[in-house]
Parts: structure tokens; sequence; C-alpha cells
């Protein structure tokens, strides 16, 4: 169950304790002070400043908060006043947590930080992959807030490309260096749609920690290079946030595909930019913040239309209807699907990039399906589900969902039997993944089945997942 924002009122910010503990930088005593006067518990706190419970408890036993990235996603969750935000040390903000990617950028923020440098975006995502490998305490219990999306997205629309990516090292980086990492890409993207996420997330991280970071801080490089250089290693640091959505470390997805974004846009690559910002969408619906996933799914309208991508475009809708039906918006969300289905008719797939191989007419169909099951529709759903079917065979785990959809729609329409027989094949595939999408699909299925255990069938499934999927815990 999703807990309700952390409200604070604004006289909080004016309380002397509280005034003292961000002059001091001192967060443990501000989230004490905070639980004071709101009466929230340790969880609420952590959920909405993106920190698990734990960590939240050493914080406010003494554990200093140094890292600038902390510090602004704590100062995002609490919906910190630019006073409050300039005593602890940040730049001033707009706190509006809706984006509003619809308006013009210079009415959205005005005053969202600009001039960090290419370099400094290399540095802290050099750090992130250091931190994963090496299991730092602050990476792993970092938690998923939708709040921690709203500066990455709106610094892809204000900030500027870098105008020169150079680097003066001890190496020479050339075209089969950035040639290696998409090949590298490639090669994980294919185990990620066949075996899951879990497959190879450590070794990816490891290769952009071991591999890649010296080629990046180390490596001589002139704009052109250095350009194509950032957009590979972003394209990679988004798979791993993928990955790591895929088993449910929703922390860590979220601060890759924030790192990978960043990479995208110092690069001054639209079209992948406009992708992990539909990645994002992706991951904040399916963790029901559908707002977030509508505002998201915008943004990476807009920048699917600057790069001129049709096929991105289309995805970009067909993510945006998903949010309307999270939210329960039947309307809005049929518009959506419209616009998704005649974009995709129309568009040019010759130029589309090979990560965008995946969005086909099987994909949008699952989409369409999901949506309408969200809406309450089975009957349509199952329409959906069924043609999703008809997909490149390549995407084992795609395949799993499609088949969970297809049985979820028909275990809603009163027809169990059927029901277990498709989602008997759904298991089949997601026991051979590393994938905790692919088990909460099935779980979902198992639950609908529940009005019918009494008969045979249905019992034999049900007692068939608890089997697969109880011995993964």
């Amino acid at each position: 169950m999703l807990l309700d924002p952390l409200r604070i009122p604004d006289v909080a910010w004016s309380d002397s304790a509280v005034r003292d503990a961000l002059s001091r930088r001192d967060v443990g005593a501000l989230f004490r002070r905070l639980g004071q006067l709101t009466g929230a518990s340790q969880t609420r706190i952590g959920a909405a400043v993106g920190l698990e419970q734990g960590y939240v408890s050493r914080v406010m036993a003494g554990r200093k908060v140094t890292s600038i990235e902390v510090l602004e996603r704590i100062a995002d969750g609490c919906r910190m006043p630019d006073d409050a935000r300039m005593t602890l040390g940040l730049a001033p903000q707009d706190r509006s947590c809706h984006l509003d990617m619809a308006s013009p950028p210079a009415q959205r923020q005005s005053d969202v930080p600009v001039n960090r440098s290419w370099r400094e975006d290399v540095r802290v995502a050099a750090q992130l992959w250091e931190g994963d490998v090496n299991r730092r305490d602050l990476i792993r219990q970092m938690a998923f807030s939708s709040a921690g999306y709203t500066l990455p997205a709106l610094r892809w629309f204000t900030a500027p490309a870098a105008r020169t990516v150079e680097q003066a090292g001890s190496r020479t980086v050339g075209q089969p260096d950035i040639g290696t990492i998409r090949e590298m890409t490639a090669t994980y993207r294919r185990l990620d749609n066949q075996y899951g996420g879990g497959h190879a997330r450590a070794a990816v991280a490891r290769y952009l920690h071991q591999e890649v970071t010296p080629l990046l801080e180390n490596g001589r490089y002139e704009t052109s290079t250095g350009r194509n250089l950032l957009s590979a290693v972003a394209e990679l640091t988004q798979l791993v946030g993928w990955q790591a959505y895929d088993v449910a470390d929703h922390g860590i997805a979220q601060l890759y595909l924030t790192r990978a974004l960043d990479l995208a846009r110092a690069a001054g690559d639209a079209g992948l930019g406009a992708e992990i910002l539909a990645a994002m969408s992706h991951q904040a619906t399916y963790l029901g913040h559908g707002v977030t996933g509508i505002d998201l799914a915008r943004a990476a309208g807009q920048a699917a239309q600057r790069a001129g991508l049709p096929v991105l475009t289309a995805e970009a809708s067909v993510m945006e209807a998903h949010g309307h039906a999270t939210v329960k918006d039947e309307r809005a969300c049929s518009a959506a699907l419209h616009q998704a289905e005649k974009t995709l008719d129309r568009a040019d797939r010759t130029s589309a990039p090979q990560w965008l191989g995946y969005f086909d007419e099987a994909y949008l169909s699952a989409k369409f399906g999901h949506c309408f099951r969200a809406l309450g529709k089975p009957a349509q759903a199952e329409r959906f589900a069924a043609r999703s079917l008809r997909m490149d065979e390549q995407y084992v785990r795609g395949k799993a969902f499609n088949l969970a959809l297809l049985a979820t729609a028909q275990a809603q329409q009163g027809e169990p039997e059927r029901a277990c027989v498709v989602g008997a094949e759904a298991l089949t595939l997601t026991s051979r993944l590393q994938s905790a999408r692919a088990a909460r699909y099935v779980r979902d299925l198992q639950a609908e089945l529940v009005p019918y255990r009494r008969r045979p069938t249905v019992q034999q499934f049900i007692r068939r997942v608890d089997a697969v999927l109880g011995a993964r815990r």
C-alpha cells in the first residue's frame, strides 16, 4: 500500500530547532524534529525522501549525511521552501511536484541549476557505479521517490548540452572503444530480454566501473568523440537502471536512470533522453505514481519530437495512456492510446535507433491491454493481450508478461480454467527468469483466481505457483 505524502506545515520551516538543524546540516536532528511536529514515523519520512527506514534510523541516531545528491532528495521529498533549501546549502528551486511539461521551460522553472558541467555528470555517475559494485550502504538503502525524478527531468529541458566534451588524458579513445561499449550494451540487452534483469545486472555495473570509468576520466578525446562516448555510456547506464527496476531494486533503478538522463543531456542525445524519460514514466506508473508517470511521459514525448523520432513519440503516448489508466481517467487514456496508434501507423521505422527495436505492434497491444486492465475492462484487455502474443520470440520476459496479462483478463471474466492453462505457460517462462516483475504478474493472476480456489484445476495451479515462486524467497 502506498503511503500518503509527508505533509509538513509551512510553519515548521520557521521552527527554531528546524532552522538550527538545517544550518548545521544535521539531517538526523531535522528528521527527529519533523517527526515530532508531524507525527510521522521513520518509515513515513523514509518513503517521502527516498531512503529505507533502516537508513533513516541510523541517520537519526547520528550518522552524517554529506552527499549533495541525498540532501537534494531530502529537500525535494520534504518540499522545502527556498529559504530552507538555502539554509541547508542547496540552490533554490520551485517546489511544484507536478512537472507540467506542457508549459514552456521558462514558465515551468526559471531557477533549475543549469551550469553543472559534463565532468560533474561523469563524476557523479562514476560514484554510483563504484558504490553499486562495492555495495555501499547509501546506494543499497536508497528507496524510490516520485519527487526524485522532478529535478533531473526539469534539468533535461532547461540545461543545455555541453558545448565541448574534451579530455586530455593518457589514453586515446576512439570509435573502437565506443563500438565495444555499444556491442556490450546490445549483448547485455539481449540477455536482459531473455533471462530477466537479475541475470547480468551485477556484471554490467562492474563493466561500467572497471572498464568505462577509466575511458571517461583518463581518456583523450575531442568533442565529437566525447559526445558519442557519453551517449554510449548513457545507454548502458539506462540498461542497468532497467535491470534494477526489473528485479525491484527501485531506488537503485531511479539513481541509474537519473544518471543516464544527465549523461544523455550532456551528450546532446535527444532521442536517448526521450527513451530514458519513458523508462522513468514506466517505473513511476508501475509503482502507482500515475500523475508522475503522466508528466514524465509528456516530457518523453516532447524530447521525442525534438529528436524527430515518431516511433518514440508513439511510445511516449502509450506511456501517458497507462498513467491516465492508473488514475482512472478513461477519457484521457483513450485519447492518448488513439494518438499512439495513429503515430505508430505513420512512422517510418528505418530511422529508428537499434535500442527501440522492441517497440512494435505487439508491444503496443500489450500496453493497450495493461491500460484496459487498469481501467477494469477485462474483455478489452483480453483482446489486446491475445494480439500481443504475435511477438518476436526473443523477448522471453515480454512473453511471460503478456501471457500473465491474458490469463488475468480471463480470470476476471469468470473463466478460471482457461486462465490456468495460459497462466501455466506464463509460470513456466517466469521460472526461467530473474525478474520480479514477471513474478508479480503471476502472483496477481494467482490472487484473481482465489475466488475459484475450490476447483481442482485452480487448486493445482495455485500450489504450483507457490512451489515455483515461493522457492525464490
